[in-house]
């Protein structure tokens, strides 16, 4: 097991910010105390959960944790890739530079950088104002937060070197995180079989026979380790299932029937819609022993199809129970009445929709993603439909817990919806990928690319067809011009030339 102490502060002004939350001060501080943060990210987590309506996913734990909490039904990510997104996240910012769009983003403009004013995230600010923070697992991209490239050996220098006082993962028989994030039952791993492997496995193994295993005891460890300190902590624990490949212990896959798998209700292109828009499953291709390879030019069969998904939910649920351990902990420990818990997933993922299998794209598959936030004394089991965005999570986490917002972001504090006190919520979400700019309302997506192929404008409206299969812009101009100024903020200069 590695184990990396960071005891220095630094910070970070990633880019130019455009806009500071105006929302009142609100916090669920009793007793002069602030409150803990255990902060769970999820890799590759669609809104496919029993608590979203979902009632073929076992995934009781999350559900439970929902019911005391608010489930976000509306929440898009800035950016489709785990490192984007991530950086979006934990700095409140929404991409102003191609650099911004890429899983390097903070490797490249945030690591080994001094320290500045502004802090570098919102976890290293919290750090700042008396919190003890501690990451293990996938936070930000590197899969241990510790730069190094994925045959290499384990790096040491830290990807937030500033955000936290510890940055702890278990490797196990993997022996780097790297390996780990790409793990098979047998200790081998993507990397070391030449990408000659399926992207599904059904192990026989125990829940540590996978990393997300290790990641929960490890994480339950220093759950009780913090419970004893007098320092309020945040606790950030990124697991990496369900993302690729979708291998889970055989347990999980038990739970589910695959006959009875749910196919995609939208497995084609959508009408009006160029190629471009799409992708052909290039990282879902990579794992070369699949049965069958995806492919634009039409469907996986039916078959391979609910394998597929088979494999994705048996992870969900997998992870689902180690995210049930931790949750039950903080109970034992007495802790859950003054812990804020907010579960995330990185963004979502086509399975088979739009004949695309993987993220990427600026569709309302590959940016929709899991969102719950428990805030004691303040939530009790509501589902919020408004539509809100990643870089929302900053103000709003900071707000939760008194903390002071240190400079401008792009998002503004959700305590005010979590309360039932919001009135005049704008419900706008921008989203970022593929040379297009992508805006959502509480009904329309309206998509602009920026490139030469046909049409560049791509319209929906989710009331009527919520799984986006027809792009109706060219019969609906007027739609289109009254949503374009909508848009237009979020256009951050990106792709100009």
């Amino acid at each position: 097991m590695k184990k990396i102490n960071c005891f220095c502060l630094c910070a970070l002004a990633l880019f130019s910010c455009k806009s500071k939350s105006s929302e009142p001060k609100t916090t669920t501080i009793q007793n002069n105390e602030q409150p803990n943060v255990l902060f769970i990210c999820v890799d590759d987590l669609r809104p496919e959960l029993g608590c979203y309506g979902n009632e073929y996913i076992h995934s009781p734990n999350i559900d439970k944790l929902a019911q005391s909490g608010a489930v976000f039904t509306n929440h898009f990510v800035s950016i489709p890739t785990c490192g984007a997104s991530r950086s979006s996240m934990l700095t409140g910012l929404l991409p102003r530079t191609k650099a911004h769009l890429s899983n390097e983003v903070i490797h490249n403009l945030i690591s080994g950088q001094p320290e500045k004013e502004a802090p570098e995230t919102f976890i290293h600010h919290l750090k700042r104002n008396g919190y003890y923070t501690v990451g293990i697992g996938k936070i930000s991209h590197y899969a241990d937060g510790l730069l190094y490239g994925y045959t290499d050996s384990v790096g040491t220098d830290l990807e937030l070197p500033y955000s936290w006082d510890e940055m702890l993962f278990d490797a196990g028989k993997w022996d780097t995180g790297w390996n780990a994030f790409f793990a098979y039952a047998d200790g081998e791993n993507r990397q070391s079989l030449n990408r000659q492997v399926k992207p599904y496995e059904k192990g026989e193994v125990d829940d540590t026979g996978y990393p997300d295993g290790l990641t929960a005891n490890l994480a339950l460890t220093k759950l009780n380790e913090l419970a004893k300190k007098k320092q309020p902590f945040f606790l950030g624990v990124g697991f990496f299932k369900p993302h690729l490949p979708f291998n889970a212990p055989a347990k999980y896959w038990d739970l589910y029937n695959e006959d009875d798998i749910p196919l995609s209700p939208n497995p084609g292109i959508p009408t009006d819609v160029n190629k471009a828009s799409l992708h052909a499953s290039g990282e879902f291709n990579g794992y070369q022993l699949g049965d069958e390879q995806a492919s634009l030019e039409g469907p996986v069969s039916d078959a391979y199809a609910r394998k597929l998904r088979h494999a994705y939910f048996s992870c969900v649920s997998y992870v689902d129970a180690q995210i049930g351990k931790l949750l039950d902990e903080l109970d034992e420990l007495g802790l859950a009445e003054n812990t804020i818990v907010v579960l995330w997933g990185d963004h979502g993922w086509h399975l088979g929709d739009q004949l695309v299998w993987g993220k990427h794209t600026i569709f309302e598959r590959a940016l929709k993603s899991a969102f719950i936030v428990r805030a004691p004394g303040i939530t009790d089991g509501q589902a919020i439909d408004n539509i809100v965005s990643t870089v929302d999570l900053y103000p709003s986490i900071l707000d939760l817990c008194g903390v002071e917002m240190p400079h401008q972001t792009d998002g503004k504090s959700m305590v005010p919806l979590l309360q039932r006190s919001e009135s005049k919520w704008d419900n706008l979400a921008f989203s970022y990928y593929r040379n297009g700019i992508s805006l959502r309302t509480d009904r329309y997506r309206l998509t602009k690319y920026f490139r030469k192929e046909q049409p560049v404008i791509e319209l929906y409206d989710h009331t009527i067809d919520p799984n986006e299969t027809k792009n109706i812009a060219a019969e609906n101009p007027a739609i289109v011009n009254e949503l374009m100024p909508l848009w237009e903020k979020g256009n951050t200069g990106l792709y100009v030339p």
